[in-house]
């Protein structure tokens, strides 16, 4: 058995199926650690070949390579700007066969047999409805988290929370020197629902997470358990996210507010 077997198989006995659509975000030390006491010598794209494996030729892998410098005036280069999100994502943008989408904070790279459809993504806002996340949900997809906590790792929330126009939350723009996907530079603004820091919102996403383990959303393991991969549906989460803002509930599970010191 090679390591990407190996590891396929853990993957799929926490949710994963051939064919699915699967936003993976990942924290990969741990596994990495994992593969070498089993006698492996792993890499980095071992594991995101593993992935790959466990959903198949049908499956669709997105992952996010997102990069925050744009908010501070660095250029954005379709082609060459970096992934922050770690190493499996950035050796994911590194495929030739990787299709990056255009925002140039919240992009993503997508890899498999769905990637063509996300050729010409470039919304404006990172989480709207014309987002990756929002064509996530479309085709049925999963979110898979490996390793990392519900605090670092589930911006699905913020789409559900700019779908449902929260008013914790608003629609800031950047704009900066922007490079696409035709090697042209132009100056270029894209937004994102930022929380409301007059008011002291602060994200407040661990205690919603142990709610979704309560009520049986998750498939697999919690991070640093056993495998540390955990899959949800994507719009089953979008629904019980919906329905607890509905409700009220938001504060204490999305967002919290700091109260100023005196």
């Amino acid at each position: 058995m090679t390591a990407i077997e190996f590891l396929s198989e853990r993957w799929q006995s926490c949710g994963l199926r051939p064919g699915d659509t699967v936003l993976l975000h990942s924290n990969c030390l741990r596994t990495l650690g994992l593969l070498r006491r089993q006698g492996f010598k792993p890499s980095v794209d071992d594991v995101l070949d593993s992935f790959r494996a466990a959903i198949g030729a049908e499956g669709t892998l997105l992952l996010p390579l997102f990069n925050f410098d744009f908010t501070t005036g660095t250029p954005f280069d379709i082609s060459r700007t970096p992934s922050h999100m770690g190493a499996l994502t950035e050796a994911a943008r590194l495929r030739p066969e990787t299709v990056r989408t255009g925002h140039p904070i919240y992009s993503f790279g997508v890899m498999g047999k769905q990637a063509s459809g996300f050729t010409r993504v470039n919304n404006v806002s990172g989480y709207g409805p014309d987002s990756p996340f929002a064509l996530l949900r479309a085709l049925n997809g999963k979110i898979a988290v490996l390793d990392i906590e519900e605090q670092g790792s589930m911006t699905f929330y913020h789409h559900v929370e700019e779908m449902n126009q929260v008013p914790y939350r608003y629609l800031k723009q950047f704009t900066g020197d922007y490079r696409g996907k035709d090697g042209a530079w132009r100056r270029a603004s894209y937004a994102i629902y930022v929380r409301d820091l007059e008011k002291g919102v602060v994200t407040t996403l661990n205690p919603l997470g142990e709610l979704l383990w309560q009520k049986g959303l998750y498939d697999g393991d919690k991070p640093q358990v056993n495998t540390g991969l955990r899959v949800v549906d994507a719009n089953h989460l979008f629904d019980f996210v919906t329905a607890l803002i509905a409700e009220g509930r938001a504060r204490g599970y999305l967002y919290d507010i700091q109260e100023a010191a005196k």
